[in-house]
């Protein structure tokens, strides 16, 4: 068996054991501070985008949504006849402020409802009918980064996306809980075997190694993080402890470009409503929490937050007061230098449906390739070979 089939099969791998995937060995322990932030956050099950960014003033939306349209006087006004969920209230501040964009209208040629397979395409950037094993962002630490905590997932397992060829991205839960497992007496004796000579180039061997490549990243990371003391209050929910994580993270100076989040509960099929307003209002606390305190701590300047799901919903409610899978929907960025800002583009065509899905306009490779060129410096066309139109954003 090769590594990589052993390291696959390996009860280690898993994340039994709480480590990051026994993922790329360390370059430099102590390279330099980029001064570039990503943050993107994944809403997974997919997020129904018309009761996120409502189309108030087309008849169409209530026609169709007799249960769950949302009416004008409970709805945020933006413009291009365009309005917020009202769960999305903490987020007009960021809209007002010029610091928050909305893309409508995004998706991918042939697009699949499978929430498996089009998640994949999104980690990957691949087209409908293509499979690829390397995600977006692992192909840019392949290409753009000596170590792997340079990409951070705030999970015990790590997405497809942070996963490349040469170098993968660090997924963290908890990194004091982590520090912590990787200093019982087994995992010690294990690092110190793997420093001797004598060891051999194979599956254990490799494996042995890879502790303790990834104990010394864990060790960098813990070592920067716990002189920080963050003490700005986050709601008491899994994305918010993520978001402060994160923001800890940044203000502890590690070199990290990419942090990786996703929130769950987005696959609305029955009763929609109240749930997924529940979630929006998590997400957007969150979100706010996030960006004040960043602001405070003269980080803003420097992050770039990029929100998606892996498709929207159905423009037609079903008869559970649900939505089913759909396809193209809206992303959110934001950022203190965005380039465009609000509503950038057309609003979605109630008329023009594909099988009762919204069309789409905007290919989000084109998103991915403006965020890796202009934000994080990167050879977008080295990473993303999809030829698409230009979009940009940031």
């Amino acid at each position: 068996m090769d590594r990589r089939g052993f390291i696959k099969r390996s009860s280690l791998a898993s994340g039994y054991f709480l480590i990051p995937g026994f993922l790329k060995p360390l370059g430099n322990l102590n390279p330099e501070v980029t001064k570039k932030n990503l943050v993107v956050i994944q809403l997974s099950g997919g997020n129904d985008w018309l009761n996120t960014i409502v189309p108030y003033k087309n008849d169409l939306y209530y026609k169709k949504r007799p249960q769950l349209g949302i009416k004008e006087g409970k709805l945020i006004l933006l413009e291009k006849d365009l309005a917020f969920n009202n769960s999305l209230s903490l987020l007009k501040q960021f809209y007002d402020s010029g610091e928050m964009a909305i893309v409508n209208n995004v998706g991918y040629p042939n697009p699949d409802r499978s929430h498996f397979r089009s998640m994949d395409i999104w980690h990957t950037a691949s087209q409908s009918n293509e499979f690829l094993h390397t995600g977006w962002l692992g192909r840019y630490l392949d290409n753009e980064c000596k170590n792997s905590f340079e990409g951070i997932e705030v999970d015990n397992y790590l997405s497809l996306a942070l996963k490349g060829k040469k170098l993968n991205g660090l997924a963290i839960k908890n990194i004091n809980q982590l520090h912590k497992e990787l200093k019982v007496p087994y995992f010690n004796d294990i690092a110190e075997a793997a420093k001797s000579d004598v060891l051999n180039e194979d599956n254990q061997g490799y494996l042995y190694k890879t502790l303790l490549e990834t104990s010394s990243s864990v060790d960098y990371i813990y070592e920067k993080n716990k002189i920080v003391s963050n003490t700005f209050e986050y709601p008491n929910t899994e994305l918010g402890k993520q978001l402060k994580d994160i923001a800890g993270f940044i203000t502890s100076g590690i070199s990290t470009k990419v942090y990786y989040v996703s929130m769950s509960g987005f696959d609305t099929h029955a009763a929609q409503l109240n749930k997924q307003n529940n979630l929006l209002e998590q997400y957007a606390k969150a979100v706010s929490a996030f960006i004040v305190n960043l602001k405070g701590l003269d980080k803003w300047e420097d992050t770039s937050i990029f929100t998606f799901s892996e498709f929207g919903r159905r423009v037609e409610e079903n008869a559970s007061a649900g939505t089913d899978h759909g396809t193209a929907g809206n992303v959110f960025l934001f950022g203190k230098n965005l380039k465009k800002k609000g509503i950038i583009n057309e609003l979605p065509d109630l008329i023009n449906l594909d099988d009762g899905d919204l069309k789409y306009h905007i290919d989000f490779r084109s998103i991915y390739k403006n965020i890796l060129h202009d934000w994080l410096n990167a050879d977008a066309n080295k990473i993303i070979s999809a030829d698409v139109n230009p979009f940009k954003v940031l």
